[in-house]
């Protein structure tokens, strides 16, 4: 895939972070000429994956542990710092999708709502920042439980690699967005490869970022997405880029 998707370029945007020391620049490349194809260039097999097992039963029993290292945790961490609404109002709502027992948000953000929706309730519920949650298989039911027009910032972390209907479920993502708010992809090099859908398996890093901006391309109603390398320590910690784009007002 690499070559045949990618365009070279420089970008600033929404939501642009302070970049890290040593921060790839050919991150945020990828996404300034993209040149998406006509169509949707992903099919069932692309989002077939070793595992077709449910993922309820792999999902089963809770796993209290931590996805990616202190690092990179520490760096989404400061991102979201950095674009989310200003913490403390109560007219703020965030929904964290493939959520689990923690977020990553910074530790002292308040808003008048914070929604998370998950796989596995007893993570969910040890979850200290939510307010609110729902267990839903994306995969089975890509359909989001939230009224139109209802949050501010959606967020996704380290989880949108697993995604087998993304196109269904990035048009549920604009659809609960209020008009102009931030949708986040982050993600690493690490996974779960056995339920990571094929597509992402079979190429990395660079082709990761146009993967995930051709999943807001094509759900439409989106600004164009945008990339950004996070990676706190670049070559010495677990990498973290994010996607993301507003919803257009």
């Amino acid at each position: 895939m690499t070559g045949g998707f990618f365009a070279a370029g420089g970008r600033s945007d929404i939501a642009v972070a302070r970049q890290a020391a040593g921060a790839n620049p050919e991150i945020a490349k990828v996404l300034v000429d993209p040149k998406f194809p006509d169509a949707f260039p992903f099919g069932e097999q692309e989002m077939q994956r070793y595992d077709e097992s449910s993922d309820f039963l792999f999902y089963s029993q809770p796993r209290f542990v931590q996805h990616i290292d202190d690092d990179a945790i520490g760096a989404l961490t400061k991102y979201y710092a950095e674009v989310f609404p200003e913490s403390g109002r109560e007219d703020t709502a965030l929904l964290d999708v493939c959520s689990s027992w923690i977020s990553h948000y910074p530790k002292d953000y308040k808003a008048g709502r914070i929604s998370g929706l998950g796989m596995n309730e007893e993570e969910l519920g040890r979850n200290p920042i939510l307010s609110d949650y729902a267990v839903r298989d994306l995969n089975e039911d890509p359909t989001l439980p939230y009224e139109d027009n209802t949050f501010d910032v959606v967020t996704n972390a380290v989880s949108v690699d697993y995604l087998t209907k993304p196109l269904e479920m990035m048009k549920e993502v604009n659809r609960v967005l209020k008009p102009g708010g931030l949708a986040v992809m982050s993600f690493s090099n690490r996974c779960f490869p056995t339920k990571a859908v094929s597509i992402w398996t079979a190429t990395g890093d660079l082709d990761h970022i146009w993967i995930v901006g051709a999943y807001f391309h094509f759900a439409g109603g989106f600004e164009p997405p945008a990339a950004q390398d996070i990676s706190p320590k670049p070559g010495k910690t677990d990498p973290m880029y994010v996607v993301y784009a507003r919803k257009k007002a």
